[in-house]
């Protein structure tokens, strides 16, 4: 699949090279020591779970980073089905090098596939229905690359990816503003200042505050979140916003509710859960003696 626009290269190679240094420091003394320089192996990697696979197509950009002598053979690609007992791909190279990134392979697929494989079991809940899924800023530091990733992986849709992309008034926003109608005001003030073209989502937590922000929708407003409602007040607050902005509902969902919550008809639902509550997938990679 086509890699989001914030997989770039340069954040890519930023995020290997961190990585590695964290792992590797003075050297893979373990390797050094009792493998062979020239020594040339091959390895697979071994699904041991149900799953949809992610970061495959990061696992041979690993290997390369490290080693561009590597060869990777892929047998299953990023966001396709994988069985236990399925081999992803094979690594052929230095037997050093193959164990040096090993761990790293591992931890970021490990993670990635069980974010798509729990963003895609989600998303299937929306099916027949036009509220599209979509993650939050709920994420690992120095990993969200990663894990937004997956969730696109998987079949969702990629929220603002940092504090720069997008503006997000929330509760304490407008708590020190004094009212949404302030909070915005001193937003677009600030936009039209600075000469910037950012959406605008504001958070709201009752009906009174909908009924506040309905008024700006379109004028100011793009999106109008809806936070930690039960079904009948979200179904309300659509009905006051009437499709002036997009709306999307967000806290405390759990899995059983998205089918009922998308049919209020709001434009997105967003859960943290996605990559905040994602177990990883039971993936090895095994040694294949030549």
């Amino acid at each position: 699949m086509k890699r989001p626009h914030y997989v770039t290269d340069k954040a890519l190679k930023q995020f290997i090279k961190s990585a590695l240094e964290e792992d590797i420091q003075s050297g893979d003394h373990s390797t050094l020591s009792t493998i062979p320089k020239e020594l040339v192996q091959s390895a697979k990697l071994l699904v041991k779970e149900d799953c949809i696979l992610a970061g495959v197509e990061l696992a041979e950009i690993i290997f390369k980073t490290f080693d561009k002598d590597l060869k990777v053979e892929v047998f299953i690609k990023d966001g396709e089905n994988a069985k236990v007992g399925d081999i992803a791909f094979i690594v052929t190279g230095s037997a050093r090098s193959i164990l040096s990134t090993e761990r790293l392979v591992l931890n970021c697929m490990q993670r990635m596939s069980g974010i798509a494989t729990l963003t895609h079991e989600w998303d299937s809940r929306l099916l027949g229905t036009k509220t599209k899924l979509l993650d939050t800023r709920k994420t690992t530091p120095n990993f969200r690359i990663c894990e937004k990733w997956a969730v696109a992986i998987g079949g969702g849709n990629n929220h603002r990816y940092g504090l720069y992309d997008m503006i997000m008034l929330k509760d304490n926003h407008i708590d020190y503003n004094g009212s949404i109608t302030n909070a915005v005001k001193m937003t677009q003030d600030y936009l039209k200042k600075n000469k910037l073209k950012l959406k605008v989502e504001v958070e709201t937590r009752n009906l009174a505050e909908v009924e506040e922000a309905a008024k700006l929708a379109g004028k100011g407003i793009d999106r109008i979140m809806l936070d930690n409602m039960d079904v009948k007040t979200m179904t309300e607050a659509v009905k006051i916003i009437a499709g002036k902005c997009e709306t999307e509902a967000s806290g405390g969902i759990s899995r059983d509710q998205l089918n009922e919550i998308a049919r209020t008809g709001v434009t997105y639902i967003s859960a943290g859960a996605l990559t905040h509550s994602a177990e990883n997938i039971d993936l090895s990679l095994k040694a294949i003696k030549n």
